[in-house]
C-alpha cells in the first residue's frame, strides 16, 4: 500500500481529511471488486462517475495509486484536447503522486531513462499528433511487452468515442486509443466523467460501454444541480432556488449590437458580481472572485461582449464619480444578496471598494476561446471571463460567484448543456452565488437536473446493462454521431404501446391477480411492483412485439416521484378482432389521455373468438402508456 498510503497522506496535508475519506470510498468500492482480482489477461472497461466539478481528479488519482499497489505499473491519463486542462491535470499528479515517474507530453527521454523502475504515468491530451507520437514511443521502448495498460480517460465521453460509427468507419482519436489499449497483453480502461449519456448508449461490441459504474457522492459544501435547479412546491406555488435570477429571453440579440447598451439582465449580473467581489476581498478570505459569461460559441460574440463590458465599467465609474447614478443598481444587488448573506459587509463599505477597483482598473476582462487560449489560471484577481466551448468542460474556475448564461440551441443535448454548469463546485460562497439566465433556460436545466438525478438513482439501485436514459421531448441525450443508430432503441411516452400478436399464455394467472378489482372506471395503484408483475405475465408470439423487459427497465429508470403511483384500467369480455391496428376504444383512449404525467396500464380481457381471428380462447391484451413527453433511450 506504499503508493496509496503516500497519496492519502498528501491529500490530508494539502486538502482535508474529509476529502481523503471521500476518495477512500471510491478506492474501496473499485479496487477489491475490479482491480485486485484482475487476471492480467483481459481488456476491461469501467466508469468512475461524479458530478460536474465535484473532485473527480482526486478520486481517479487515488484509484491509480491503489492500482499501483496491485501490480499495475504503467498508466496513461487522457485529458481533452485543451492545453490548460492537460497542464492542470499534470500539476495535480506531480503534487500528489511523488512515488511515480510522471511524464508530460514531451518527456519521452524521462520515460526511457526511468526504465520502469518507478510506476509511470503519462498525462496526454486526446490529440491525434500526441497520441500517435506516444504510440510509436511505446512500441519502440518495448516496455509494454507482457504488461497491462491502465488508461484513465478523463472526460471519456468527449473525443474518445467513434464519431464515424454510422459511416462504418473509425474516427482518428477513437482508433488511437483502441490501438494503445492493445499494446499490452491486457488493459484496464477507466472512464471518468459527469455526463455518461453517450457511454451508456454504446454497444458492448465497441469496448467503450462500461461494464461497471462507481458513482461517488460529492463532499460537504458542494453546490450542484439540486442547489441551483431543483424546483420545490409549497401550496401549489413553484419555488425557484434563490441563486437563480431571471433575465430577458432575447438579451443575446441586444448584446450582439455594439451600439446598444448592455441589457438589464447583464447590468444586474455585473452589479451582483461587484458587490460579491467587494465583500470577499474586504473580508480577506479570498484571493479571487470570478464572473463567467457564456453567451454562445461565436468568437465574434465574445469580443463584442468583452468590449461592451469594458465600456460599461468605464460608464459605471463615470456615473459613480459624478452623480452616483449607478448607486441604485448596486444597492438593489446588495439588497438581493443580503437576503441570503445576512453577514455581508455594509453597502457603504462595498461601494467604496467598487469605486477603488474601477478607478485602479483592477478588474480583468478575459475572453477564452479557440482564438485566445488564456494560459494563466483564475486563482487570483477579480475576473470577468467570457467564452463558449472552451469554458464548457473540465476547466475549473476558483471562487466563481456569478454566472450569466444565455446560450440556446434548437436541439439541446443533455450532456453538452450539463457540462456548461460551471457554477457547480466547492469554493463558492453559497450566500453570494448567483446565476442569471432566461426562464426557458432555467426550465431546461431543471429538466436536465431531474433526468440526471433519476439516472444516478437508477445506477445506485439497478444493473446498468438495462439502463434507460429518460428525457423530455426536445432534449436528446448526446450527439448523434457517436451512437450506432442500428443499436439505438427509443420508447416514446404519451403513446399507447400494445402487442399486435398477443399470446393466450398466463390468462388464468392474470385472471387470478386481477379478480379482486371491481368494475370501476379506473384504479389508482401505488404498488408499482404489482404493475410490473402484470406486465411480465403478458406475452407475444412475435419477438419485440411486446418487449416487456424493456418496459420494466423504463419504469425502473423513472425518478421515484414519477412512479409513486400509476393508473390501472381493466375491461373484461371485449369482443374485438385480431390485427385491427388499434386496441383501445375511443372512450378508454380519452380516459388514459387524462393522465399525462404517470404510467397508465390498460388490460383488456378479450373473448378470443374464432370469428374474430383468434384461437377460440380468452386472453389478456395489455396497453401501456408512459408519461407524456418522456423519451426513453437505450442501446442493444
Amino acid at each position: 500500500m506504499q503508493h496509496y498510503n503516500n497519496y492519502i497522506k498528501l491529500i490530508e496535508q494539502n486538502s482535508s481529511k474529509d476529502i481523503a475519506q471521500n476518495i477512500e470510498s471510491s478506492v474501496t468500492a473499485i479496487i477489491p471488486n475490479y482491480i485486485s482480482c484482475f487476471d492480467f489477461n483481459s481488456h476491461r472497461t469501467g466508469l468512475l462517475l461524479g458530478n460536474v466539478q465535484s473532485g473527480k481528479t482526486g478520486h481517479m488519482l487515488g484509484v491509480i495509486a491503489s492500482a499501483a499497489d496491485n501490480h499495475f505499473d504503467f498508466f496513461i491519463i487522457l485529458t481533452t484536447d485543451n492545453v490548460r486542462l492537460q497542464k492542470q491535470t499534470l500539476a495535480r499528479a506531480l503534487n500528489s503522486l511523488d512515488t511515480f515517474c510522471i511524464c508530460d507530453e514531451s518527456d519521452d527521454i524521462r520515460f526511457i531513462q526511468n526504465q520502469m523502475r518507478k510506476p509511470v504515468i503519462l498525462v496526454l491530451k486526446k490529440n491525434s499528433k500526441t497520441l500517435t507520437s506516444w504510440y510509436n514511443n511505446l512500441i519502440s521502448s518495448k516496455f509494454l511487452h507482457g504488461r497491462a495498460v491502465f488508461i484513465v480517460d478523463d472526460e471519456s465521453d468527449a473525443a474518445s468515442l467513434n464519431t464515424k460509427v454510422n459511416k462504418k468507419n473509425i474516427s482518428t482519436i477513437n482508433n488511437k486509443i483502441s490501438e494503445i489499449r492493445k499494446l499490452g497483453n491486457s488493459s484496464f480502461y477507466l472512464q471518468v466523467t459527469a455526463t455518461p449519456q453517450s457511454l451508456f448508449l454504446q454497444s458492448t461490441l465497441t469496448g467503450y460501454r462500461p461494464e461497471f459504474v462507481h458513482y461517488f457522492q460529492p463532499g460537504e459544501g458542494y453546490l450542484g444541480g439540486n442547489f441551483f435547479y431543483r424546483i420545490q412546491y409549497s401550496d401549489d406555488e413553484i419555488i425557484v432556488p434563490y441563486p437563480i435570477q431571471f433575465t430577458g429571453e432575447e438579451e443575446l440579440k441586444d448584446l450582439r449590437i455594439e451600439e446598444l447598451h448592455l441589457p438589464e439582465g447583464m447590468q444586474m449580473a455585473i452589479a451582483s458580481f461587484l458587490i460579491a467581489s467587494a465583500h470577499l476581498f474586504l473580508v480577506g478570505n479570498k484571493e479571487s472572485c470570478s464572473f463567467l459569461i457564456h453567451p454562445s460559441v461565436s468568437i465574434s460574440d465574445h469580443e463584442i461582449i468583452a468590449n461592451k463590458i469594458s465600456e460599461s465599467l468605464n460608464d459605471i465609474l463615470y456615473a459613480m464619480r459624478h452623480a452616483d447614478l449607478f448607486k441604485d443598481s448596486l444597492k438593489y444587488a446588495w439588497e438581493n444578496l443580503v437576503k441570503t448573506k445576512p453577514d455581508i459587509l455594509s453597502f457603504n463599505k462595498c461601494y467604496k471598494f467598487i469605486l477603488d477597483i474601477l478607478e485602479n482598473q483592477k478588474i480583468n476582462i478575459i475572453t477564452v476561446n479557440s482564438s485566445n487560449t488564456y494560459k494563466d489560471d483564475f486563482g487570483k484577481g477579480i475576473n470577468i471571463i467570457i467564452g463558449g466551448n472552451a469554458i464548457g468542460r473540465g476547466v475549473t474556475f476558483p471562487n466563481l460567484q456569478t454566472t450569466y448564461y444565455c446560450r440556446k440551441s434548437k436541439k439541446p443535448q443533455a450532456d453538452t448543456y450539463w457540462q456548461h454548469s460551471r457554477a457547480f463546485g466547492y469554493d463558492r460562497d453559497s450566500g453570494l452565488v448567483r446565476v442569471f439566465l432566461p426562464p426557458s433556460l432555467f426550465k431546461l436545466f431543471s429538466e436536465l437536473n431531474y433526468a440526471n438525478s433519476a439516472m444516478i438513482e437508477y445506477i445506485q439501485n439497478n444493473n446498468i446493462n438495462n439502463i434507460n436514459l429518460v428525457y423530455p421531448k426536445g432534449i436528446t441525450p448526446t450527439r448523434n454521431n457517436v451512437i450506432d443508430k442500428t443499436m439505438l432503441n427509443i420508447i416514446v411516452g404519451g403513446v399507447n404501446h400494445f402487442p399486435s400478436f398477443p399470446k393466450e399464455k398466463n390468462t388464468s394467472k392474470i385472471d387470478k391477480i386481477l379478480n379482486s378489482f371491481d368494475g370501476k372506471e379506473f384504479h389508482e395503484i401505488t404498488d408499482i411492483d404489482f404493475l410490473k408483475e402484470i406486465i411480465l405475465y403478458c406475452d407475444s408470439d412475435v419477438k419485440n412485439d411486446w418487449p416487456k423487459e424493456k418496459y420494466i427497465d423504463c419504469i425502473n429508470s423513472l425518478a421515484d416521484e414519477d412512479k409513486e403511483k400509476a393508473i390501472l384500467i381493466i375491461r373484461k369480455d371485449r369482443n374485438i378482432g385480431k390485427n385491427t391496428g388499434t386496441l383501445l376504444s375511443p372512450t378508454d383512449r380519452k380516459l388514459g389521455d387524462k393522465f399525462n404525467n404517470i404510467i397508465v396500464l390498460t388490460m383488456y380481457r378479450v373473448l378470443g373468438t374464432i370469428d374474430k381471428g383468434w384461437n377460440g380462447k380468452p386472453l389478456w391484451i395489455p396497453n401501456i402508456k408512459f408519461p407524456k413527453d418522456k423519451f426513453f433511450y437505450n442501446c442493444n
